[in-house]
């Protein structure tokens, strides 16, 4: 009988394990990065059209374009060329375009097949069925891979307008201009981000090895539990092409919610007394969070936050996700040795094992 609860918590880590395994790879969906130090926006569309709506995303490495007018939008390659048809019947893009190719990769590394001929006749391949499409548009972000701007070499310590771009379309044969800029900001000191995470880690590790009794541990899995909650509601919005925003926050939920299913279980067993269990449910809370907060890491580095709402909030989730998970592991180890049932108030001899 005593080995039910351990066995009935084994089960449930390995639920929450696998629930855990959806939210990150969702949890800012259509990119790789939750943060840098270069950020792009759009200052105009001119004239602006109805139906038709334009984003940036992945501070400025892509461009997004939807039409609900049931008017085409064509998008010209960087010779004028055409290049792509975005419409009522979907996506046609030109395979004679150097774009097509140059697009496909974030730094135009893709190949340009000898084919590809800025002055030959269009070869229009369909490539959806929804009128919108991504890709990462050479003029709205910086191409230069582990090199930094000239301006920002030479100032890092100070903000920079990297460059004003403008991106040319036509919606219903008639000119379109997207303009925008692309700006650099000087990431955080690392003496201020690392010794708040390390100062989290080391609360959660003293809670569970220091402390007189399970009650501060208790109250970090709750702290826990609502970072995990804030981390998925500030998922950003996505991509249309694929999800809506609120999808990604469900999604995003799932995992979150696991996390504070386990925080209050195990704040509950703090408050009864029952150290040891709380010990274990932080073990796999701290499991959880770091699932959750290591893809979005390179928020502590970064001078920009991809997420929705303030960006203060975003980071203060994911220092609490990093710094907890990271000290409640062995926190909670430490919490299951140290707070478990003495030897000798256990059942000894035959009624031990009868009990077993």
């Amino acid at each position: 009988m005593r080995r039910t609860p351990a066995r009935l918590l084994a089960v449930l880590a390995g639920v929450v394990a696998v629930l855990a395994l959806a939210g990150p790879a969702v949890a800012h969906v259509g990119g790789d990065v939750a943060g840098s130090d270069f950020d792009g926006r759009i200052t105009s569309v001119t004239p602006e059209v109805p139906g038709v709506t334009v984003r940036l995303l992945q501070f400025g490495d892509e461009l997004e374009v939807v039409t609900t007018s049931g008017t085409e939008v064509e998008v010209p390659g960087y010779s004028d060329e055409p290049y792509l048809r975005i419409g009522p019947d979907g996506v046609w893009r030109n395979s004679r375009s150097p774009a097509t190719y140059l697009n496909l990769d974030r730094y135009g590394r893709a190949g340009v097949p000898d084919t590809a001929d800025v002055a030959a006749e269009p070869e229009w391949v369909q490539v959806s069925t929804e009128p919108r499409y991504v890709w990462h548009d050479h003029r709205t972000h910086w191409m230069s891979e582990g090199q930094l701007p000239p301006q920002v070499a030479a100032d890092p310590d100070s903000a920079h307008l990297i460059s004003a771009w403008v991106v040319p379309m036509t919606v219903g044969g008639a000119p379109v201009e997207v303009a925008g800029e692309l700006t650099w900001e000087p990431p955080p000191s690392p003496w201020v981000v690392w010794p708040v995470h390390l100062a989290v880690a080391a609360v959660a590790l003293a809670a569970g090895l220091l402390a007189r009794d399970a009650r501060p541990l208790g109250g970090l899995l709750l702290v826990g539990g609502a970072a995990a909650l804030v981390h998925a509601l500030t998922t950003p919005e996505p991509p249309e092409s694929i999800s809506s925003h609120g999808g990604a926050i469900a999604s995003a939920l799932l995992p979150a919610l696991a996390a504070v299913l386990v925080a209050v279980l195990g704040a509950r067993a703090a408050r009864r007394g029952r150290g040891a269990m709380a010990g274990l449910f932080a073990l796999v809370l701290g499991w959880l969070l770091l699932v959750q907060g290591l893809p979005d890491v390179d928020v502590m580095w970064s001078a920009h936050v991809l997420a929705a709402g303030p960006d203060l909030l975003a980071r203060v989730a994911v220092a609490l996700l990093l710094g907890l998970g990271v000290g409640l592991v062995p926190g909670g180890i430490a919490a299951v040795r140290r707070f478990r049932e003495p030897a000798a108030a256990r059942p000894a001899g035959p009624l031990r094992d009868q009990v077993t």
